[in-house]
């Protein structure tokens, strides 16, 4: 007998439980990447990521969200992976800390950004109604994003995939159950 997966399609809403550094809101994302398969079905080097529609759908972004106090940073980025982009995977050392400022709300938030090598796409997901998903080369993909610190996260991405001698010496990854997202 298979073994079935409870996904939930509801994503977090509400603000009450968000982490906030010296006043900014903590938000968290990943930068989902896979390895594109050659025409004979061979993993190749060249690396896709996949990028989303805001959920106005006016600009590509990468999926993020907020930091909530009950779970880790590594929990937050898969969480919001699965929530706007419907994919999972092992959330990867993290590619830095950026400030910038929320074109909404006009103010200042701390955004961190993480890799993730999926392992899964999933057909359903919370917010597959309010956004589009594509998987790009990185070129496209920095291009079609919308934030300059998305795209320096993405600089700092390929730097890495390009660079292995210069990976982290322990490589912390993270698997998470759907159930613990919910």
């Amino acid at each position: 007998m298979g073994v079935e997966k409870m996904v939930c399609l509801v994503s977090r809403t509400g603000r009450q439980f968000q982490r906030y550094n010296k006043g900014r809101r903590q938000v968290v994302g990943c930068i989902p990447y896979r390895f594109k398969l050659s025409s004979d079905g061979k993993i190749s080097d060249e690396v896709e990521v996949l990028v989303i529609s805001s959920q106005k759908g006016h600009a590509m972004m990468f999926p993020k969200g907020g930091w909530e106090l009950d779970e880790s940073v590594e929990e937050a980025a898969s969480r919001e992976s699965l929530e706007e982009a419907g994919v999972l995977g092992n959330v990867e050392h993290q590619l830095g800390k950026w400030d910038f400022l929320s074109k909404s709300r006009g103010t200042y938030y701390e955004g961190l950004m993480f890799p993730m090598l999926v392992t899964e796409q999933l057909e359903l997901w919370p917010e597959q109604h309010a956004r589009q998903r594509i998987w790009m080369n990185v070129v496209d993909a920095r291009e079609a994003c919308r934030d300059w610190w998305m795209k320096e996260a993405l600089d700092i991405l390929v730097a890495r995939l390009s660079s292995p001698m210069i990976q982290p010496k322990e490589e912390k990854t993270l698997s998470i159950s759907i159930e613990t997202m919910c």
